[in-house]
């Protein structure tokens, strides 16, 4: 099942939906009092009994003809977690780019992690404001992001997966000059509006395999990213497990699980993200994460 934030055009509030494989949005909340209120934090806490709530609703609802897709967690209970480096293709590219003030190796020996603020979120659709980037230097990172749903602290690996409600996909956008000035990286990927994310969840009980998940981006019709999530140098069991540690996970956080090779400093010279651009994201199952440049 693909679940949706949405809202009406004239109306205040947000509500959770399914989307159809047409595309239309079902407003599951109007046939099923109990999925009232438009939050998909408190939908992915409530586990199997919720998802089961939403999958009945689903036969019954009725498409929304007038409806806005928001980020399918607009406000999560915390940042954004996100994961730098996670593919080795990608981490040479970063490493030979000239803007990694970070490292000490290519390839990381244990999982790179920073945040994204809420305020940097934005649904599909919406302009990504490369205006508010002095500097000039935009780029796109097409991600898979992994919703938590049952929480917890210390999560086995081998318990990691049973903890995902879902998952998404999330644009990392990055000021890349201001990501090398400061070396840590916040002040460059945690500019408003540079966290794409949406346009549904997908159901962890239809993702058997999230390895077998594939990210794809093009740049106005021009495919610069396309690998396999099997790629990731650590696995979404490993990444859940070394945030998990010590911090406690709950239903709602968002992990982006890093991006592939093929984002716009891996070119010579960098191919930035200008105005009037469009980044499209694809992750087939979830669906098309697409945002235009401002």
């Amino acid at each position: 099942m693909r679940l949706v934030t949405f809202r009406h055009h004239d109306r205040v509030g947000t509500h959770i939906g399914a989307l159809a494989a047409d595309g239309a949005v079902l407003d599951l909340a109007a046939v099923d009092p109990a999925l009232v209120g438009g939050n998909m934090a408190a939908l992915a806490a409530g586990g199997a009994a919720a998802i089961a709530h939403a999958t009945q609703a689903a036969t019954r609802a009725r498409p929304v003809h007038d409806a806005i897709l928001c980020a399918p967690i607009p406000r999560p209970p915390k940042n954004v977690f996100c994961v730098g480096k996670n593919y080795r293709e990608h981490a040479a590219e970063f490493a030979g780019s000239g803007f990694d003030a970070s490292a000490k190796e290519v390839v990381p020996e244990a999982p790179v992690v920073f945040s994204k603020p809420a305020t940097s979120i934005i649904a599909t659709g919406e302009i990504i404001p490369a205006h508010l980037d002095p500097t000039g230097s935009t780029d796109y990172e097409g991600e898979l992001a992994v919703v938590i749903g049952h929480g917890g602290r210390g999560i086995p690996k081998a318990e990691a997966l049973r903890h995902v409600f879902g998952y998404t996909i999330v644009n990392d956008v990055t000021a890349r000059t201001l990501q090398h000035r400061h070396r840590q990286w916040v002040l460059g990927k945690g500019i408003d509006g540079f966290c794409p994310m949406g346009p549904a969840i997908l159901t962890a009980d239809a993702v058997p395999d999230p390895g077998a998940l594939r990210v794809i981006t093009h740049v106005n019709g021009e495919k610069r990213q396309d690998q396999a999530v099997a790629d990731l140098i650590f696995d979404i069991p490993t990444l859940i497990a070394a945030i998990s540690a010590g911090i406690t996970l709950e239903p709602g956080d968002v992990i982006a699980t890093g991006t592939p090779v093929g984002v716009g400093i891996g070119f010579t010279p960098p191919r930035f993200l200008k105005a009037g651009d469009v980044v499209r994201i694809e992750v087939p199952g979830i669906g098309v994460l697409e945002n235009p440049v401002g």
